[in-house]
């Protein structure tokens, strides 16, 4: 129970990654806000949360909504008092050839994965510093930001970039605070969103996803990709006695595919 009393705070939370780290962390001992745009899939989290008796609260919020993001802390914080983790987990992209990419898509991708993560970590860092008791702000990146050739599209690649970026310049300045702030890069993962860029790259290839999961796998390592739950245990490794003196990195969870 290394999180015992701990209160978190979860952006992406309805499912996916974002889920298998609210319940991780919750196992730990942390209470949960669940904040997702889906609020009937937040409120999912949210229960399971709760089996695992802890406390939970939903928060509705777009991630590309500055008045969403400033709504969601202000009611974390009126519920618990407090905010001693946040995870920015909520991204979105989808399968496009760089020759297809429209100006909504750049604009969409990095509404909520670059736009949507800086915001949501400066507010994090506002209410950590008032509370003066450090914290831990956690980015989900990506493998995509450091160049991977199997990203989802060029937009998402640049926004996941600009997370690890924006990760490091943070944990230099919030350091004095006592203020850890890394980045997990996930490789390829076994959620919704994953499964939705498969079936997209498939449909522009012509080869059956079987395919396409069968060549992916063969190019990693460790032969399999991963399960949210492995995102999961970094963030709950990071949150916890192990992460505390560790800051501005960005962590390849990806069975080898990238090794820097």
């Amino acid at each position: 129970m290394q999180l015992e009393d701990k209160f978190a705070l979860v952006t992406g939370a309805g499912r996916g990654m974002g889920r298998a780290i609210s319940l991780q962390l919750a196992d730990e001992g942390a209470n949960i806000a669940v904040s997702d745009i889906d609020a009937a899939s937040a409120e999912d989290t949210a229960v399971a949360v709760k089996q695992l008796g802890r406390e939970s609260v939903v928060l509705p919020a777009d991630m590309g909504n500055l008045a969403d993001i400033d709504r969601m802390f202000q009611q974390a914080k009126d519920t618990f008092g407090r905010i001693d983790v946040v995870v920015n987990n909520a991204g979105v992209t989808k399968y496009l050839d760089i020759m297809d990419i429209q100006e909504e898509d750049w604009d969409r991708i990095h509404q909520i994965n670059a736009k949507g993560v800086f915001f949501c970590m400066q507010r994090a860092a506002k209410e950590l510093i008032a509370q003066r008791q450090g914290g831990r702000i956690i980015n989900i990146a990506s493998i995509a930001g450091k160049g991977y050739a199997g990203t989802s599209n060029a937009a998402y690649a640049a926004s996941k970039g600009a997370v690890i970026s924006m990760t490091h310049i943070a944990a230099l300045q919030l350091g004095k605070y006592d203020i850890n702030v890394n980045a997990i890069c996930p490789g390829a993962t076994l959620t919704t969103m994953g499964a939705e860029t498969m079936a997209g790259r498939a449909a522009s290839s012509g080869q059956s996803i079987a395919e396409l999961e069968q060549a992916r796998d063969s190019k990693i390592p460790i032969g399999r990709a991963n399960e949210p739950e492995d995102i999961a245990a970094m963030a709950v490794f990071l949150s916890g006695p192990g992460g505390r003196n560790i800051t501005g990195q960005a962590f390849n969870v990806d069975g080898g595919l990238v090794m820097h």
